[in-house]
């Protein structure tokens, strides 16, 4: 079968990339780049709040796509996933490559680092072989000349041989002349004479035998000099794509095929092999890159990168890393613990104030009673439960997560991590998912994306829960404050409870890299996958979008999630608490059912009920227990914890039920919302079982042992 222009089928062209045009005047942008260049913010600089995200079609690869006017166009910039070359190796890469080489974009828009330019123009060269529709755009030029590093954009520009701009996005410089520069080149006011890259003698005679074949069967679709290239090298990923681009498979030209073999037959006689072949291909870029940065970049001060290695040797070292890491979790904590609870408090009244005029007004309007218990001590007194036990925490705590991610040291929790993670054979990156999870295990879940192997990316999935989220942490503060850090007072009890979480904390660690081990081991078998990790520059934080990143993307987004299951979950408790049968509620006769199982795990038959009722959102697992043991029938909970204290104690508890409660809290069946992402995110619901019972039947497992050997020993 012979390939021609006719035999593709033109609505294949965006099938793999849907991007919608409104009029001929949209004008679609690829937005590319290494990670940590500041993409996010040149996007947010251009775009402002006229965003939206999804996935891929196909994927879970997040989709972002802002737009912004210019003159008679519109732009609609395609955010594209960090990636270091266009030769992919993980599917957020495959993505960013096949956008731009097959995306119908009008432009490329390529966002480079001014304090590290030689690393970045290894992207920039690869995408200029592909199109000359690229606009170079040099972002952090404050970095720059904070450590006195001068770049010659012009001689840059003119090397390169397209559009280059130097911009300081947090603060809006150069923004406009990027926008210039864009409308210029997608409306051809603006000339390209792009750089060509030399390959060494051998390596031309066969591009020049392949393209001599390709470039009147791909016309002007795809670069034939690149395609050729590709070709020889025998790239499976991108011949994949091209197929799907243009509606045939290459390879099964003829004359390609004829050609092909002549070059692989030409190569063989020169000794070069296809390792050898894509040594020399990588060698080039990388040296054409080399010779560039030494002729636009110049240093005034050697030593400007000395306070980040300086740094790095203390946050990164094997003796202190991890102690380091471990003091800083436990400041966050203390800062989320000691913060929310004034705000915890004020928030609880203001929405219990609240809950006294909606039952006058259900009231005024003749409500059945049942009605009224139903909506009111039901459904809104749990969403109130859950908006002022979850927002105060979260609003602290993701700043301050989002504050270490802008620094830069989230990198380097997972370079501290990353042995840790390869003994237990799973990627280095879950370290980074794992940390995602202290806010939300569902936020935690998505970020497994990052993960390109899928069999390490279950691995993550599935024991993201053993990290506790922020829905757990009140249940987990109470018993510890109530049990165990009572006994001081002021500002010395926050201390000793952080303390103590902080070690439950590490004891959710250890169990993660546990299971992961036991899961490789077994039903995921398999060895752990490299992949690079980049510790970048320590950069000072912009507040704004860290406000802007944590209350929006995170914490009312985490926050819609649980609002959404838990009010029904509301209406089920108060049904089972006011349904009677012969005098006894059907949430105690469901108690005595799972009684005699709850004993053997240093429970009771009231406190497993709780996390059972308390699926849909952990929030309100504490306020269940209170409220089966006082029979009211309502959600309850006392501020006072020495009355707190004597309620539990009444009934049982001990500081061995104390801590069977934290064990199986931190090592129980994920949420509603979390299992809900699970399902979406893995697309099978054997995998969102198999996440429901792991830490479920480890967390039984280890509840038993202990308190069955506390018994036997008879410290109890």
């Amino acid at each position: 079968m012979g390939l021609n222009l006719q035999s593709t089928d033109p609505s294949l062209l965006n099938d793999m990339f849907k991007v919608d045009r409104d009029s001929p005047n949209d004008k679609i942008i690829a937005f590319a780049g290494n990670p940590n260049v500041g993409k996010s913010t040149v996007f947010n600089s251009l775009t402002g709040l006229n965003q939206h995200t999804g996935n891929w079609a196909g994927k879970t690869v997040t989709n972002a796509q802002g737009k912004y006017k210019y003159k008679e166009n519109t732009f609609i910039l395609v955010d594209l996933p960090g990636t270091y070359s266009l030769s992919s190796s993980t599917a957020e890469e495959e993505v960013a490559r096949d956008f731009i080489c097959f995306g119908d974009a009008d432009a490329t828009l390529i966002i480079t680092d001014a304090t590290c330019l030689e690393r970045n123009l290894n992207l920039v060269l690869q995408t200029i072989q592909t199109t000359d529709k690229v606009v170079v755009c040099v972002n952090l030029i404050d970095e720059a000349a904070r450590k006195k590093i001068k770049i010659d954009f012009d001689v840059l520009s003119s090397l390169l041989g397209v559009p280059v701009i130097a911009t300081n996005a947090r603060d809006n410089k150069g923004t406009g002349e990027l926008k210039i520069a864009l409308h210029d080149i997608v409306n051809e006011n603006q000339a390209t004479n792009k750089i060509k890259i030399i390959y060494e003698e051998a390596v031309e005679e066969v591009i020049n035998m392949i393209e001599s074949v390709i470039k009147d069967l791909v016309s002007d679709k795809v670069d034939s000099r690149w395609l050729s290239l590709k070709i020889i090298e025998e790239d499976e990923s991108i011949i994949k794509s091209l197929t799907k681009y243009l509606g045939c498979n290459i390879y099964e030209n003829k004359s390609v095929v004829s050609k092909l073999n002549i070059a692989k037959k030409y190569l063989k006689e020169k000794n070069i092999s296809n390792n050898d072949l894509r040594d020399s291909l990588i060698s080039s870029v990388l040296h054409k890159s080399e010779e560039i940065s030494k002729e636009v970049v110049s240093y005034e001060n050697n030593t400007y990168n000395n306070f980040d290695r300086n740094v790095d040797k203390i946050i990164t070292s094997r003796l202190i890393g991890i102690p380091v890491m471990i003091l800083l979790l436990g400041i966050v904590l203390w800062l989320t613990i000691a913060g929310a609870n004034y705000p915890s408090e004020v928030l609880a009244k203001f929405l219990f104030g609240i809950e006294g005029f909606l039952g006058d007004l259900l009231n005024s309007i003749n409500t059945p009673l049942w009605l009224s218990g139903l909506l009111i001590m039901g459904v809104y007194r749990t969403l109130a439960w859950v908006v002022a036990v979850m927002l105060p925490p979260m609003a602290i705590f993701f700043p301050l997560f989002t504050l270490l991610e802008d620094l830069g040291y989230l990198p380097r929790v997972a370079f501290n991590l990353d042995n840790f993670f390869k003994k237990a054979c799973a990627h280095g990156k879950q370290a980074l998912t794992m940390c995602m999870g202290f806010g939300c295990n569902a936020v935690g879940v998505v970020g497994c994306r990052i993960i390109d192997s899928p069999r390490e990316r279950l691995i993550a999935i599935i024991t993201n829960n053993f990290v506790p989220c922020n829905g757990r942490f009140p249940t987990l503060i109470a018993i510890i404050t109530i049990f165990f850090a009572g006994i001081a007072k002021g500002p010395l009890q926050s201390l000793i409870c952080t303390l103590i979480l902080t070690v439950v904390i590490v004891i959710g660690v250890v169990m993660t890299l546990t299971i992961s081990k036991l899961l490789s081991r077994t039903i995921l078998k398999g060895l752990p996958s490299s992949f690079t990790l980049e510790l970048p520059p320590y950069r000072k934080p912009q507040i704004g979008r860290i406000i802007v990143r944590s209350i929006l993307d995170r914490t009312i987004f985490v926050l819609g999630r649980a609002m959404a299951v838990a009010a029904p979950a509301g209406l089920i408790i108060w049904t089972m608490a006011n349904v009677q049968i012969n005098d006894i509620s059907l949430l105690a006769y469901s108690a005595g059912f799972f009684d005699p199982f709850a004993k053997l795990i240093g429970l009771d038959g009231y406190i497993l009920m709780a996390f059972i009722l308390g699926f849909p959102a952990n929030e309100i697992v504490f306020p269940i227990i209170i409220m089966s043991y006082m029979a009211t029938g309502n959600l309850f909970q006392l501020n006072d914890l020495s009355q707190l204290r004597e309620i539990l104690v009444s009934n049982g508890w001990t500081w061995l039920t104390a801590i069977c409660v934290m064990l199986f809290s931190l090592m129980h069946f994920p949420c509603a919302t979390t299992c809900w992402t699970i399902r979406k995110e893995t697309q099978s619901l054997k995998w969102t079982v198999i996440s429901f019972l792991v830490p479920t039947v480890i967390g039984m497992t280890i509840c038993f042992v202990f308190a069955n050997a506390v018994r036997l020993m008879g410290l109890i």
